[in-house]
């Protein structure tokens, strides 16, 4: 009888224990930053949400007050938005020193992205993922470096080739991720 009572015992400490043990791995929530993203006057034009999704990075971004076409959109080095070039955001991000674009055969910035398409009524939502940064702080291709980075879109289409910056054009907006 003991052995049944202390079986019974340890079978129901274990499920327990299982049930907590799954309960914290569901609880457990990816790492996310909100980025708030301004015009060269400083007002605010939407944001982006970035989520870190295994060793990928899962960008949704809600923007208006654009002009219609499509958009060169990068993370950059520096995590400041300095109105009104943004040129305090400084270069793509870029810890591996590769050169510019996604056509390009030597490899590619970890700040370079798809060109973002805004439609005609100055809108765009759109979601992207890479695996070139992270939201983890110790690593080098990380967002949330010290002093973090910067979200950058450009006013002209990125050609994926050209270096440094595919020939997107002036800086139009910028969010600070940190």
């Amino acid at each position: 009888m003991k052995k049944f009572v202390f079986a019974c015992l340890l079978t129901s400490c274990l499920l327990l224990s299982a049930c907590v043990a799954k309960e914290t791995m569901a609880g457990v929530k990816s790492p996310s930053v909100n980025v708030n993203i301004i015009n060269t006057k400083g007002d605010s034009i939407g944001t982006a949400q970035l989520t870190q999704v295994g060793n990928k990075v899962q960008m949704a971004i809600d923007v208006q007050s654009l002009s219609p076409g499509k958009h060169g959109i990068h993370f950059h080095a520096v995590g400041r938005c300095d109105t009104p070039d943004f040129k305090t955001a400084e270069a793509h991000l870029n810890p591996t020193h590769k050169e510019h674009g996604f056509e390009n055969p030597k490899g590619y910035h970890s700040g370079d992205l798809p060109n973002l398409e805004v439609g005609e009524d100055g809108k765009a939502q759109a979601t992207f993922t890479t695996e070139m940064v992270t939201l983890e702080k110790d690593k080098p291709n990380s967002l949330l470096k010290s002093g973090g980075t910067a979200l950058i879109i450009h006013a002209q289409p990125d050609d994926y080739k050209t270096d440094p910056s595919g020939n997107s054009g002036d800086r139009i907006a910028c969010g600070v991720i940190q």
